[in-house]
């Protein structure tokens, strides 16, 4: 009984190994047919790129405009002062992981803030005072104040 087993065994092995040299073989002519054709990938279109956001894309950085995530947008735009003070309502906030975001009262766009950036602390709809910093991950709000 264990020696037809084995047998069994040795034949499902054979069976596979021949099965991968096909595959392969297949695969072969598939690219010596598409070099002989001319329908090659380009350098180019084999690129593929990573977004603001973590995810792949085929479009390199220029040629985005805007971001595909989802969640709460938030402002990455590094063109503004960042050392001047702004104020700003929070507009979201999760206590339990300490984060949210504050949307500035002049321009309406929001900003990453976290509780450790600040010793008091916050909630939704509080009004605060904040600077804007580049952090790792884009901009988010620093030396913030609480004004009511």
């Amino acid at each position: 009984m264990g020696r037809s087993q084995e047998t069994f065994n040795k034949k499902e092995k054979e069976k596979k190994r021949l099965q991968k040299r096909r595959e392969k073989e297949e695969k072969k002519e598939e690219r010596k047919q598409a070099a002989a054709t001319g329908t090659k990938k380009t350098f180019e279109e084999m690129l593929a790129y990573v977004d603001e956001d973590g995810n792949l894309t085929d479009l390199p950085p220029d040629a985005r405009t805007s971001s595909t995530g989802s969640g709460p947008k938030v402002h990455r735009d590094t063109s503004e002062n960042p050392s001047s003070v702004k104020t700003g309502k929070v507009v979201f906030f999760d206590a339990a992981k300490g984060y949210g975001f504050v949307e500035d009262s002049k321009n309406g766009k929001r900003v990453f803030v976290h509780q450790n950036s600040t010793p008091v602390a916050i909630k939704m709809n509080d009004i605060l005072e904040f600077t804007v910093v580049k952090g790792a991950k884009g901009l988010q709000a620093s030396s913030i104040k609480k004004i009511n």
